[in-house]
């Protein structure tokens, strides 16, 4: 790595180039972000996971580019035509769109007008009329009338030469910026309903005449609007004002004002409507795709850490229903650590002799099982399984918690499920998922792919390359932020673990399964290919609950040592040096400070020795849905609910008020604030109240509002440049059509919709 690159993300993130060095340094060694975050802080200055991931990822932008720089420069050479002030730029250019610039004039290309023009001998024509100067250009043009290599006349003979003009504009380094730079700061996007597919294509009216600055326009609306072109809806354009373009480019070609420069004007022109448009929109569109992507990813990452992280009941014994009206209810009994003890299926909802039955069912599995909580599915006859629960005389204490069962379905026809539980119905596999869920819902998430949870916004249309790595890290980055009991956990938990992967994961389930459960942490060290970096990376992120205290918390055992010294002074044992705050105070960081350890990582060793092995998600607190309340039906305008964030987008939130459909809170109405950013205010699993604004029975469409007066419109105090409202005012301007309303096609594209209705 030059150390251009190390001084360019160094600038970027605004930290040392110390900083950038030693953390590549680490990944080269194998390091994995959570352990280089955690257990390496004195080398990359306490760094945070976020810093790290970017420069993992700004480090692989880098090195593409080099290999590129590499490629172009090999091809020049071998096409001879590498000189030393064109190897100097090459090597001086620091991006991909720079370095295909540079090459674009050398690129092996197919036979075009411009190669034509140049077989006919047209070339000194075209180079004598572009320098301008004061000549008789069709006298100039007799010389190259050719009627072998087809040149018959003189307007052939300057149609050759404009041919050869254009190319050389299309390919000018300093054209192609301005035009980049014209359509970011001027392109609009621009959609039109394709002639006859108005029915067919209407969840995508809002764009059937519709036209917005690309600067402003936001990740959801562009990642519809190509959805619509993809679909053969739309037809789709990104294009600035086409004479503004050609004026940009005269200013750069037309130099005089004679008859060579009016040949001038002409190719120029040519160039842009037949070469320099397409060339640049398709650029753009790629660009905009990517920042649209970039956007729709972190709103998907962002909503999968907090579902990821939220509060587990713990280990505890339930009692799982997977709701159902004609098949009935699928129910089955776990035990704290989530084992499937017994399977059953109840009909509370076909008689009233089936509802006894199911109840003194439900009432006996409770106390032969000890339940302590009944984790119920959200989905068809969800909330009628509450009300039909909450009724029965269970006993005291047994928690009643509605669990989203999104993905459940997914789950129970994997082959992780078919693996874990290979005779078991799909029906009873999805019971036991929704239960563990409730128990933990980390662990039983994992074994998921993070896309089928349906917490994001068009994420079939983003990069699916992009999104994966994104949504690994997140779930990476969580598993290892909680820790994992090693001597518990699953194949498929283990696999997020730093430094791990599926075989070592595999490798440890076969150990735990021939030998018994891990005793110790250097027990890992026995596990076929667990080799010493393995160790080394994973090692601080399983816990062991054995003889030594310390393998249940998060310090490594790489400073086992320092933990153990400190005791030793305080002439105490490493347990109670864990039990008793009075001793730890009495310690002197600064003693302990050596060449490989710094206060950051002894200031980490204190907090983990105060609370070793603690759980950083909050406690569980239980949730219950309005009664009485069971379906859009039963709802009113201006009724206060009680609700849990299933979902938050660019342009707002969904909540689930317990009636088989989410509502939308728009992003004009989360707040008495204005809201640029609807993860500022509310998180997925978040418990909100909400009032009842609208809600249309026969497009399942209900309206909620956070407001403390809803429906009242917000007077935006940040730059209005920001606001959501001003499209629509430019749009007002021009006699466009009004702002696309999310709300419309946020409800077509809701990806919890199916979670609803089986």
């Amino acid at each position: 790595m030059s150390e251009k690159h190390i001084a360019t993300i160094s600038r970027e993130l605004s930290i040392k180039p110390s900083q950038v060095i030693n953390t590549i340094a680490l990944f080269d060694e194998g390091g994995t972000v959570p352990f280089i975050a955690r257990y390496r802080k004195e080398a990359t200055g306490s760094l945070d996971e976020v810093q790290i991931t970017v420069i993992r990822d700004r480090l692989e932008q880098l090195r593409e580019i080099e290999k590129r720089r590499e490629a172009i420069l090999k091809s020049l050479e071998d096409q001879e035509v590498l000189t030393g002030e064109l190897k100097e730029k090459v090597e001086e250019a620091a991006t991909l769109t720079e370095l295909e610039d540079i090459y674009l004039p050398y690129r092996p290309k197919r036979r075009t007008r411009a190669t034509i023009a140049r077989e006919k001998g047209l070339e000194p024509l075209a180079e004598a009329i572009f320098e301008q100067g004061e000549m008789d250009v069709e006298e100039t043009a007799k010389a190259y009338l050719d009627a072998e290599k087809e040149v018959n006349s003189v307007e052939e003979a300057l149609a050759g030469a404009r041919d050869i003009m254009a190319e050389c504009i299309n390919e000018n380094q300093e054209a192609r910026q301005k035009m980049r730079d014209l359509f970011f700061k001027e392109g609009k996007f621009t959609s039109r309903v394709i002639h006859g597919r108005h029915e067919e294509g209407a969840k995508f009216r809002d764009y059937f005449d519709w036209s917005e600055p690309l600067a402003v326009a936001p990740s959801h609306r562009v990642l519809a609007m190509r959805r619509g072109e993809k679909e053969l809806f739309l037809s789709l354009s990104l294009i600035p004002d086409e004479e503004k373009a050609i004026g940009l480019l005269e200013k750069l070609f037309v130099k005089a004002s004679n008859a060579a420069s009016q040949e001038v004007k002409l190719a120029v022109a040519d160039s842009y409507k037949r070469l320099l448009a397409n060339s640049i929109e398709t650029e753009v569109r790629l660009a905009t795709k990517a920042r649209a992507d970039k956007e729709a990813i972190r709103v998907f990452r962002d909503n999968l850490r907090e579902l990821l992280l939220a509060s587990p009941l713990g280990q505890k014994n339930v009692l799982a229903i997977d709701p159902g009206f004609r098949t009935g209810c699928k129910m089955v009994c776990l035990n704290s650590q989530g084992k499937l003890l017994v399977s059953d299926t109840i009909y509370p909802h076909n008689s009233d002799k089936n509802r006894s039955e199911a109840g003194q069912k439900i009432v006996a599995l409770c106390e032969k099982h000890k339940i302590d909580a009944i984790a119920i599915g959200n989905g068809t006859a969800g909330r009628e399984t509450e009300a039909f629960v909450r009724a029965l005389p269970l006993p005291q204490g047994v928690q009643i918690v509605m669990v989203n069962e999104s993905g459940a379905s997914i789950y129970s026809a994997s082959e992780v499920a078919r693996e874990e539980f290979p005779d078991l119905d799909l029906t009873v596999r999805g019971t036991v998922s929704i239960g563990r869920r409730l128990i933990d819902p980390l662990a039983e998430l994992v074994k998921l792919d993070p896309k089928s949870i349906g917490v994001g916004q068009y994420q079939h249309d983003v990069d699916q390359n992009a999104l994966k790595k994104s949504l690994d890290d997140v779930v990476i980055s969580s598993v290892n932020a909680v820790g994992v009991e090693v001597n518990s956990a699953s194949k498929q938990l283990l696999t997020y673990v730093a430094g791990l992967g599926p075989q070592l994961a595999r490798n440890i389930i076969d150990y735990r399964n021939d030998v018994g459960p891990f005793k110790s942490r250097q027990a890992f060290l026995k596990v076929p290919r667990l080799g010493p970096k393995a160790f080394e990376q994973a090692v601080g992120f399983l816990r062991v609950r054995g003889e030594n205290p310390l393998d249940a918390s998060a310090v490594h055992p790489e400073s086992y040592s320092i933990v153990e010294a400190m005791a030793k002074d305080l002439g105490c044992s490493v347990k109670e040096l864990m039990s008793d705050g009075g001793l730890r105070k009495q310690i002197d960081l600064e003693k302990y400070i050596s060449d490989k350890v710094g206060r950051p990582t002894l200031e980490d060793i204190m907090a983990e020795l105060a609370k070793p092995g603690r759980d950083p998600r909050k406690s569980f607190e239980a949730f219950a849905f309005a009664e009485d309340i069971d379906k859009p039906a039963d709802l009113q305008e201006g009724m206060k609910l009680p609700g849990i964030v299933t979902n938050v987008t660019a342009f707002g939130a969904f909540v689930d008020i317990g009636v088989h459909q989410d509502g939308l809170v728009h992003i004009s109405e989360l707040s008495d604030n204005f809201v640029k950013n609807p993860a500022d205010v509310v998180k997925v699993q978040q418990k909100v109240t909400v009032t009842v604004m609208e809600v249309d029975l026969k497009r399942d469409r209900i309206s909620l509002s956070m407001k403390s007066a809803p429906g009242k419109s917000q007077a935006p105090k940040a730059d209005k440049k920001e606001s959501p409202g001003k499209v629509q005012q430019g749009k007002k301007q021009e006699g466009r059509a009004k702002k696309p309303a999310e709300p419309k096609a946020a409800f077509s594209n809701n990806p919890f919709a199916a979670a609803f209705k089986k």
